[in-house]
C-alpha cells in the first residue's frame, strides 16, 4: 500500500480514513487516481476533467470510503459483493465491515499488479462476485466456484479465527489472507489456460486429480514428509489447486508488504513491478525485509510477522504467478 497524505493540509492518512484527523476534511478514495481526495459537504469530488464523483452508498454501513460515478450508488468494490448479511443480523453486519475493509485492499492490489477485474454483473460467465455470508444461523463454507467467492464472515472475529488457526496448526490466518487465497483460485481459473497449463502442471501438479480424494487424504494423513522442501504451507500440499492459491496469496503478501515498506522508507525498491525477475525480488529484498520485520515483531513480544520459509521450488512457483499479468495482456 502506498503512503497517503491529505491534499488540504498534508497530514498523513491511513487508507481507511474518511476524515482527516488534522483539518477535519471529508475524504474519499478515487480508484481512477489511486489517491485519497477531499470531498465537499455534499459528498462530492470534482476531478481534473470536471467529472463529479460521489461517496459510496456503503459509507455508513461498512465504512467504505470509495467514490462512485452514481449519486447514491455503490462504488466498484462494493458492487462486487453479491450477497451480504441482512440488516437485522447485527453480528453479521459487524463482521461484514471487517471483511469489506479487507476486500478493498485486495482490489487495490489487484489493480496494482495488473490483473483485470470484471464484475459478474457485466460478465455472467467469467465475472467476479463475492458472497459474504453470516454463519450466525447457518453453516458457511469458504471457497471459490466459477467466479463466485464465498467467505464465512465469522473469520472476521479474532477469537473465532484464532481458535481455528490453532486447531488447524496454521502459522498465520487473517481475513485479508482468505481473500488473497480465494482470489488465487479465481486467477488460476481465468488465466492459467492454453500454453500455460503444461508449465503449471510441472510446477503445481495435475489439477485434474480428484479434489475430494485430496481433501480426505489431507485431513486423514496430513502433509507428506518433507513437504517444506517444495511447498509454502501445509495446506498447499493438499491439491494443485490449493498449491496455486497459496502461492498466489503469498505473492500478494510479498508485493503489498514491499510496496508499503518502500512507501515509508523501509526499503529502496520503487515498486515490486520494476523487477523483471520476481526471484531476485524475493531473494534480494523480501527475505532480508521479512527477517527484519520478524525481529521487530519479536522485539514487541509478538510472533514472527512472516513465519514462512521459501525454498527454491516455491521461488519457481512465485515466478510463474508473477508472470501471469504479462501473459494475460499478451
Amino acid at each position: 500500500m502506498k503512503a497517503f497524505s491529505c491534499r488540504v493540509c498534508g497530514n498523513a492518512l491511513y487508507f481507511e480514513n474518511s476524515v482527516c484527523v488534522s483539518c477535519k476534511t471529508n475524504l474519499g478514495f478515487s480508484r481512477t487516481e489511486r489517491a485519497i481526495v477531499p470531498v465537499d459537504g455534499k459528498g462530492q469530488y470534482v476531478d481534473a476533467d470536471g467529472s463529479i464523483w460521489h461517496v459510496c452508498k456503503n459509507l455508513n454501513l461498512s465504512g467504505c470510503t470509495w467514490l462512485t460515478e452514481f449519486p447514491g450508488g455503490f462504488c466498484f468494490c462494493c458492487g462486487l459483493t453479491r450477497t451480504r448479511p441482512s440488516d437485522e443480523d447485527v453480528v453479521g453486519l459487524r463482521e461484514y465491515k471487517v471483511a469489506e475493509e479487507a476486500k478493498r485492499r485486495l482490489i487495490v492490489e489487484l489493480d496494482t499488479l495488473g490483473f483485470p477485474i470484471v464484475p459478474r454483473t457485466e460478465d455472467e460467465v467469467n465475472g467476479l462476485a463475492f458472497d459474504l455470508l453470516s454463519s450466525v444461523e447457518e453453516k458457511v463454507v469458504t471457497g471459490h466456484d466459477s467466479g463466485v467467492i464465498t467467505l464465512d464472515l465469522a473469520e472476521s472475529d479474532d477469537l473465532h479465527r484464532e481458535k481455528v488457526r490453532v486447531n488447524l496448526d496454521e502459522p498465520y490466518r487473517t481475513m485479508l489472507g482468505h481473500f488473497r487465497h480465494e482470489i488465487g483460485h479465481y486467477i488460476e481459473w481465468q488465466h492459467v489456460r492454453g500454453d500455460l497449463i503444461g508449465t503449471a502442471r510441472e510446477l503445481f501438479g495435475n489439477e485434474e486429480e480428484s479434489y475430494a480424494d485430496a481433501i480426505d487424504r489431507h485431513y486423514s494423513e496430513g502433509p507428506p514428509a518433507g513437504w517444506e522442501k517444495n511447498f509454502i504451507s501445509m495446506y498447499a500440499t493438499m491439491h494443485p489447486f490449493e498449491d496455486f492459491a497459496e502461492t498466489f496469496a503469498h505473492y500478494m503478501h510479498i508485493c503489498d508488504t514491499i510496496e508499503t515498506a518502500s512507501a515509508y522508507g523501509l526499503a529502496t525498491v520503487a515498486s515490486p513491478q520494476t523487477f523483471t525477475s520476481f526471484r531476485d525480488l524475493v531473494i534480494g529484498v523480501w527475505i532480508p525485509l521479512s527477517i527484519a520485520l520478524n525481529q521487530i515483531n519479536r522485539s514487541m513480544g509478538k510472533p514472527p510477522l512472516y513465519p514462512f520459509v521459501i525454498p527454491t521450488p516455491v521461488l519457481e512457483k512465485l515466478q510463474f504467478v508473477a508472470d501471469l499479468p504479462r501473459a494475460a495482456r499478451a
